[in-house]
C-alpha cells in the first residue's frame, strides 16, 4: 500500500465528513485512512461507523482510545499504519483532490541513492480561502533538514507526509499529566539526526484553525504543559536551530517562557524543565528585561501622545 492518511480526532464529528469526501476525491486511490479516535464523547465513532458501511474504494480503520491528547494518539495508531508513505492529517484539515498523486510524484524525484537519508516529502499547506500558511522558499523544490527551515526562508505549517517507517521508530515523548507535545519535538529529533525533508511548493492540504483546535491556543496554551515547552526549547538550542544567533534566540525562549508559566512554576522548577540552570533562568529574563524597556518607553509614549491628540 502507498499510503496511510492517519487522522487523529477528539469531537470532531462537524468536521470529518469534509475530510472524507475529499478523500473520496483523489485521483490516487492507493491508500487508507487510519483514525485514531482520542477519547471522543461526540457521535465520532457513529459517524465512522457510517462512513465503513458506505463501502468506500479505501479501507478504514478505526480505533478509539482513552483521551490522552493527539501525540499519544498518534503514539497508538502508529503501529497499524500499513502504507509506505504516512499522511498525518488533523480532523479538521482537508485534502486536495490531487494531493495524494502529487505527494507520490515528488517522493518518486528524490533519487534512490539518497533515499535512505529522507524522512518527509512537504507540500503546502492552504487556509480555507486558499492563502497559503505561512512562508515558504523561492523555487521548485528544496531538500533540508527540519532545523534550517526557518534559515531558509519556510516557516508555518506545511503538508507533511513521512516514510512510515521511520516515523515508527520515532514516538511522541509522554509526560505524566500532560495532554499535549509540539510536533516539533519529533521533528527536532529527526533533523538532529540528519534525515532531511524534500519540501515543495504546491499545494496538498486545506484547513481550517478552530477556536478549541491545538494551533489557537498559542503560548497560552503551550504554558499549561510546561515540560513538553521546556523540552522543545532545550532542542532548539542544543541542535542548533537558528545558527549562530541561538544563543540570543535561546534567551527570549527562556523569557517567553517564564512570562507565561510564573503563576505556575517556581523559578528552580521552570530550571528543570527547561533542563537547565536557575541561574540561566534568572539570566535570561534579566537581558530580555533590559532589551524590553526602550520599546516600553517608546509604545507608553505613543500611546501618551495619541491620548494629548484626542
Amino acid at each position: 500500500m502507498r499510503f496511510t492518511v492517519f487522522t487523529p480526532a477528539y469531537n470532531r464529528a462537524h468536521t470529518l465528513t469534509r475530510l472524507y469526501e475529499s478523500l473520496k476525491r483523489q485521483s490516487l486511490k492507493d491508500f487508507e485512512w487510519l483514525v485514531v479516535d482520542d477519547g471522543s464523547t461526540d457521535n465520532t465513532e457513529e459517524l465512522i461507523q457510517s462512513f465503513i458501511d458506505e463501502k468506500p474504494f479505501f479501507e478504514i480503520n478505526y480505533i478509539k482510545t482513552e483521551n490522552g491528547g493527539k501525540h499519544r494518539a498518534i503514539n497508538r495508531g502508529m503501529p497499524y499504519a500499513r502504507g509506505e508513505l504516512t499522511f498525518l492529517l488533523d480532523s479538521d484539515d482537508w485534502l486536495t483532490d490531487d494531493s495524494l498523486e502529487i505527494i507520490d510524484t515528488e517522493e518518486k524525484k528524490i533519487l534512490d541513492e539518497k533515499k535512505d537519508g529522507f524522512v518527509s516529502i512537504s507540500g503546502l499547506k492552504l487556509y480555507s480561502n486558499g492563502t497559503p500558511i505561512g512562508k515558504t522558499f523561492e523555487g521548485d523544490h528544496i531538500e533540508i533538514t527540519y532545523l534550517e527551515r526557518g534559515r531558509n526562508g519556510i516557516s508555518g505549517d506545511k503538508g507533511e507526509v513521512f516514510y512510515t517507517d521511520i516515523l515508527k521508530k520515532y514516538p511522541f515523548p509522554e509526560f505524566e499529566g500532560e495532554k499535549f507535545a509540539t510536533e516539533r519535538l519529533v521533528w527536532n529529533e529527526m533533523a538532529k539526526d540528519g534525515y532531511k525533508i524534500r519540501y515543495f511548493n504546491k499545494p496538498v492540504q486545506y484547513c481550517e484553525y478552530l477556536e478549541d483546535g491545538l494551533t489557537a491556543g498559542g503560548y497560552s496554551m503551550y504554558a499549561r504543559y510546561p515540560k513538553q515547552w521546556g523540552l522543545a526549547i532545550w532542542q532548539d538550542y542544543h541542535y542548533g536551530k537558528r545558527g549562530v544567533k541561538r544563543l540570543y534566540y535561546n534567551t527570549i525562549q527562556i523569557y517567553v517562557y517564564y512570562l507565561f508559566t510564573k503563576k505556575t512554576l517556581s523559578v528552580s522548577d521552570m530550571a528543570k524543565c527547561l533542563k537547565t540552570s536557575p541561574i540561566n533562568v534568572l539570566g535570561s529574563v534579566f537581558l530580555q528585561s533590559l532589551i524590553d524597556i526602550p520599546r516600553l518607553i517608546k509604545n507608553k509614549g505613543i500611546a501618551i501622545r495619541s491620548q494629548v491628540k484626542e
